[in-house]
């Protein structure tokens, strides 16, 4: 709920509008008064973990009678106040509002079918073209780690160029060691080459369950055929594929399976806050409240698990655009890596799935205040 206050002219009135704040995290806006020279200024961002203090320090110190009102939010977890930033800096300053937050983009690595010859690539930006994407990663070496990993698997090209294919065409150093169609050298047509992008496309979107499969129907195949040579080969392919798979960053996964719970502590006392992600687009945030005083004249309250259930149910779907995706993400991805997440994300793969379980017991854990990864501050943004 957003609080917009008035800036009264006399010092005591100020000191007793002061004194009624909750001195507690928030994230507020300071709007200078209009003059004749700038009608219109522009207001000043700030994210604070006491607010009160904060504001005493500002309105008594360089903002002292240039301010005409505050507009400000509790929030409850720094994820909530990134995002809350977010907002209110895409509201007032449009094109601006990255440097607001100070917002990197995270690496992901995307199978683009754009090209007539395929390739991956580790990239920061997120399309609505025809392309498998994994990630976030936590760091653009972690994402060139995995995607050179599972392209081990592949015969998949590495080079970025734009192909023009002829027999006189040099090629690498990965068609010499057959690790490599060589379309570029027309050692295969489009066609077939394709056909391999289909296959690494089938490993991103099923996180490896496409090769790993296969290799276990196998390798149990020639164990019954008494081939124990190719079992044992079989069984060594299955070892590889599960070890690729593990390379991934906790939190990267295709777009379209990245589905998440975020149990963040709520500003006010006995709730939580929950944050929805689904198909890897942010769907904000909803209260969990247990305080609700029970009436004896009305039915009893639902249970935790019911009304998780009920809120995921009725969780309406958003499109994003692919800019507001990448920011969503952004914050998200540095809060789940960084040493000062509060709270807890519970990652899934399935929507129409998620771990009711856990998350009733995530909802516990971080209602009781046992949440917290670290005591660490989070960085700095005003």
């Amino acid at each position: 709920m957003d609080h917009d206050l008035a800036i009264p002219d006399d010092p005591a009135d100020l000191a007793s509008l002061l004194e009624a704040l909750p001195n507690t995290p928030a994230v507020f806006l300071l709007f200078p008064r209009a003059t004749g020279t700038v009608p219109d200024p522009k207001p000043s961002l700030f994210r604070t973990n006491v607010l009160r203090r904060r504001l005493t320090k500002l309105l008594t110190g360089p903002f002292l009678n240039a301010v005409d009102r505050v507009e400000y939010r509790q929030t409850g977890s720094r994820l909530e106040a990134q995002f809350r930033l977010l907002e209110l800096a895409r509201l007032h300053f449009g094109a601006a509002r990255r440097e607001y937050v100070r917002l990197r983009f995270p690496y992901y690595v995307r199978l683009a079918f754009s090209n007539p010859f395929p390739r991956t690539r580790v990239t920061r930006r997120l399309t609505h073209s025809d392309s498998e994407t994994v990630g976030p990663f936590q760091s653009r070496s972690t994402a060139a780690h995995f995607e050179s990993e599972f392209l081990d698997l592949f015969q998949l090209r590495r080079c970025q160029e734009n192909l023009a294919p002829g027999p006189d065409h040099p090629g690498c150093i990965y068609g010499e060691m057959n690790r490599c169609l060589r379309p570029c050298q027309q050692a295969v047509g489009p066609e077939e080459y394709h056909a391999e992008a289909e296959r690494v496309a089938a490993f991103l979107r099923t996180s490896g369950r496409s090769l790993l499969d296969n290799a276990l129907a196998a390798r149990d195949r020639l164990s019954g055929e008494m081939d124990f040579e190719g079992a044992a080969m079989m069984h060594q392919r299955v070892k590889r594929v599960e070890a690729v798979a593990a390379v991934r960053d906790e939190m990267a996964r295709p777009m379209e399976h990245l589905h998440a719970v975020a149990v963040l502590p709520a500003p006010t006392a006995g709730s939580v806050t929950l944050g929805w992600l689904r198909s890897g687009t942010w769907h904000g945030f909803t209260l969990l409240d247990f305080e609700t005083q029970p009436d004896p004249d009305k039915p009893q309250t639902a249970s935790l698990d019911t009304r998780l259930r009920e809120t995921a149910t009725h969780l309406p779907f958003l499109e994003r655009t692919p800019i507001e995706r990448m920011e969503h993400l952004a914050l998200l991805s540095r809060w789940f890596y960084s040493t000062w997440r509060d709270g807890e994300l519970l990652l899934f793969d399935d929507w129409e799935k998620p771990p009711y379980r856990k998350l009733v017991n995530a909802v516990s854990r971080v209602a009781k205040g046992k949440d917290n990864k670290s005591d660490a501050p989070p960085p700095a943004l005003n």
